[in-house]
């Protein structure tokens, strides 16, 4: 890794950890100052980026982008407070990982290809439908069935994802073999 490449991480890192750490509300100065520091941290990334070719920099500008989208989540997320913001940080997190695990399943081809691309949805799904559910049980006003919905609601998004890659991992097999990997994945995941 290159010393440009390791400063852009370590300065990510930090804007993740003062975002959060700023804690109790900011003021409006604040918000507006921390948000101009993301847009430029962002140009920088991108920028060193442009130095990459080929997936490097498609992984590269992805990884640009997902910090700046969870930092602008945490941002608003420390300037409004609400579990609203604390759900769109966890949404933000789970999208840039999805986009960056996705742009990393270039590097394979065919079937593991599939099959990253499956794996990274899935890991996508399990993290927003738990991002849901944390939403649900964090109101308190909810109706008492609400958080036993949500939390169905997510196990059944996350076993529906995980037959999804279980399956795509049964397409390289030969036709037999294949029927009975789709059948084992089936009775494994609870699919009808």
């Amino acid at each position: 890794m290159n010393k440009r490449n390791l400063t852009a991480l370590s300065a990510a890192i930090g804007l993740g950890l003062g975002a959060s750490a700023m804690g109790a509300g900011i003021s409006e100065a604040q918000y507006k100052s921390a948000g101009q520091g993301i847009a430029a941290r962002h140009t920088n990334e991108r920028a060193i980026c442009e130095s990459m070719a080929g997936n490097s920099k498609d992984v590269c500008q992805a990884e640009a982008n997902g910090r700046e989208s969870v930092a602008k989540a945490e941002l608003e997320s420390s300037y409004s407070e609400s579990s609203k913001s604390l759900y769109e940080v966890r949404v933000a997190k789970a999208n840039a990982a999805y986009a960056i695990a996705n742009e990393k399943c270039d590097d394979s081809a065919g079937n593991a290809q599939d099959v990253c691309r499956k794996e990274a949805q899935r890991v996508e799904v399990a993290a927003k439908a738990d991002a849901e559910r944390a939403l649900t049980a964090v109101d308190a006003n909810a109706a008492p069935n609400a958080t036993t919905e949500a939390d169905q609601k997510a196990a059944t998004e996350k076993r529906n994802a995980a037959y999804a890659v279980a399956k795509e991992k049964c397409d390289a097999l030969a036709e037999s073999a294949k029927a009975k990997c789709v059948q084992d994945a089936k009775v494994r995941h609870g699919q009808s």
